[in-house]
């Protein structure tokens, strides 16, 4: 399957990210956008999760796909870089300004692009 067909409009999606010293942070995170074959990328704010991947490149994102049941996918991720500005931040900026608000939209201030390592089912 490709990593387009994973992640279907009106899912829920949480990202799992360690500090060095191995401490977990979750959080929701939104659906991804596809960069390429492998590599998806999402907005950051300056949150735990941004200063976790300082440290520790390795996350983890699981998404619920809509509907009744658990089908979904479970994502392990490398950290390739991250951006601070671009027209793909602007993107996110715009379209997070709209769908939650305008200050949660000038609270992203990064895009994460990430390697996508392996994908499994969600259950």
């Amino acid at each position: 399957m490709k990593l387009a067909e994973l992640f279907p409009e009106g899912g829920k999606g949480v990202i799992a990210t360690a500090d060095g010293d191995g401490s977990v942070n979750t959080a929701i995170y939104a659906r991804p956008h596809l960069v390429d074959d492998d590599t998806l990328a999402w907005g950051m704010t300056d949150s735990r999760s941004y200063a976790n991947l300082s440290a520790n490149p390795r996350a983890s994102y699981l998404y619920l796909a809509p509907g009744n049941g658990y089908s979904g996918w479970r994502l392990s991720l490398e950290l390739k870089e991250i951006r601070h500005d671009g027209e793909l931040l602007k993107e996110i900026k715009e379209n997070t300004a709209r769908i939650v608000d305008p200050t949660a939209g000038a609270a992203v201030k990064h895009v994460g692009y990430f390697r996508v390592i392996e994908v499994r089912p969600l259950v």
